[in-house]
């Protein structure tokens, strides 16, 4: 769970500081808002890994957050538990509908929440280390390894989060400003030209393969992971 991070998203302080008191005590770096405009600054410049979103918050609803959360790829990594007092089981079914990978009601264990979190994560960890096949380029997320046709093919660690960001998100254009907040970090302060570097390097090294065609540069746009028809 080292630097793991939960991000608490709940108007009531008390409530919200006894839940981030119980995190830290559980090994997980907490960070905290009490409402949405605040939530989303921080998940723009901290990427916690996990959401914990109360139903009910003073300048848009908790559900609407998931919503407009899940609704944005740049948030494919992030999981949401929605958090609330609604025992209703058309609210549950509601948060579940807008992309919401757990409910709790309210009152809960400290224990659970630890448990509910650990479960998500794992989830979400058995996702990120699936396989990655496209044309002649595997990437074994679980190994670490990438190869062509059975020929393993050396990268860099920046090169690997790169092809294996680019992969996973197939036939999309990203801006170097994208990739640099997903794959180097909001908060990783480099110039935009770093990312021309490592696309450099990568195709580097999937040219002997003859697979540095599959990354693309759109004019004007940014990059894309494509095999050629």
């Amino acid at each position: 769970m080292t630097n793991t991070k939960i991000l608490i998203v709940e108007d009531e302080a008390p409530i919200r500081e006894m839940i981030a008191f119980h995190l830290d005590r559980a090994g997980f770096d907490t960070l905290q808002a009490g409402d949405c405009r605040e939530a989303r600054a921080l998940l723009a410049d901290e990427r916690p890994d996990v959401a914990l979103v109360d139903w009910m918050l003073p300048d848009m609803s908790g559900l609407e957050l998931a919503r407009l959360l899940k609704g944005n790829d740049e948030n494919d990594d992030l999981a949401i538990i929605m958090l609330t007092a609604r025992a209703d089981e058309h609210d549950k079914v509601s948060g579940l509908e807008v992309g919401a990978d757990d409910y709790m009601t309210k009152p809960f264990s400290p224990r659970e929440l630890v448990a509910r979190i650990q479960a998500v994560l794992r989830r979400t960890k058995s996702s990120k280390d699936k396989s990655l096949q496209s044309g002649r380029l595997l990437l074994d997320a679980s190994a670490h390894r990438v190869s062509a046709d059975g020929d393993e093919i050396k990268l860099g660690p920046t090169e690997y989060r790169l092809l294996q960001f680019l992969m996973t998100h197939s036939d999309r254009v990203y801006s170097r400003s994208q990739l640099l907040d997903r794959v180097w970090g909001a908060n990783v302060y480099v110039e935009e030209r770093t990312v021309d570097v490592h696309v450099r390097r990568l195709r580097k090294a999937l040219t002997p393969a003859a697979c540095d065609k599959y990354i693309q540069t759109i004019r004007g746009a940014g990059y894309r992971f494509s095999v050629p028809a």
